[in-house]
């Protein structure tokens, strides 16, 4: 095992804890606006599909097209790309601020799918037996058919955690900051095999703590 020596603690201990802060600020932004975002958009794909609780084909394809655009480009490109609108809607281009912005748009579109495929592998009796019982079509699908699912949209959501995660660390390529930005200028700029270490464990330990609460969650949802 590497020691600590004075050289980490006097050089990095406060240029890590910045970067832990950062990537938190980023990830739990996004994983807010863009969660909720794609919560919506989700659940408008899974309604108005073919024979869904609201089907109507223009709306479908409109938000399907939408959600295909966008979601296969990769990070990277997609962040630089859109720029000059995220500096007309945050008057940022590079920082937490003129990260945060496209990390949302890209997280929202992730998640949209996700709650769709959540939603579609619900039971169809439930929509059936809502509806026979005089349930709106609202009504079973925000009162019924969303809790139903909430299980397999707690494990969603911890997977997207860590894929917002990953797009914190391409963040840093705006000068965003966060664990990524940390381990590239500090560990592989520097040589320094230890930095990248610790900023590789930190991500891991932050990983495992989330993945293992989303699946207690999911196990106490699915038991009641």
């Amino acid at each position: 095992m590497i020691p600590l020596d004075n050289k980490w603690a006097d050089g990095y201990t406060q240029e890590l804890l910045d970067s832990l802060g950062a990537t938190f600020q980023m990830v739990l932004v996004t994983l807010v606006v863009g969660g909720l975002i794609g919560l919506a958009v989700g659940t408008a794909l899974y309604a108005t599909r073919r024979q869904g609780l609201f089907a109507n084909r223009p709306v479908f394809l409109v938000l399907n097209a939408l959600v295909n655009f966008i979601r296969p480009i990769p990070f990277i490109i997609f962040i630089t790309a859109i720029s000059p609108l995220t500096i007309l809607v945050t008057g940022h281009r590079i920082g937490i601020e003129g990260a945060i912005f496209p990390m949302v748009i890209m997280c929202s579109m992730a998640t949209s799918r996700l709650v769709e495929q959540a939603l579609i592998g619900t039971d169809p009796g439930i929509v059936e037996a809502g509806r026979a019982m005089g349930a709106s079509r609202l009504h079973v699908l925000v009162r019924i058919l969303i809790p139903e699912a909430l299980a397999p949209l707690i494990l969603a959501y911890a997977f997207l955690f860590i894929s917002v995660l990953d797009l914190s660390a391409v963040a840093g390529t705006v000068g965003a900051g966060g664990l990524g930005s940390f381990a590239i200028q500090y560990g592989y700029n520097k040589y320094n095999d230890y930095v990248t270490w610790v900023a590789l464990a930190v991500i891991i330990v932050i990983v495992q703590v989330v993945q293992s609460l989303g699946n207690w969650l999911a196990r106490k949802v699915m038991h009641r």
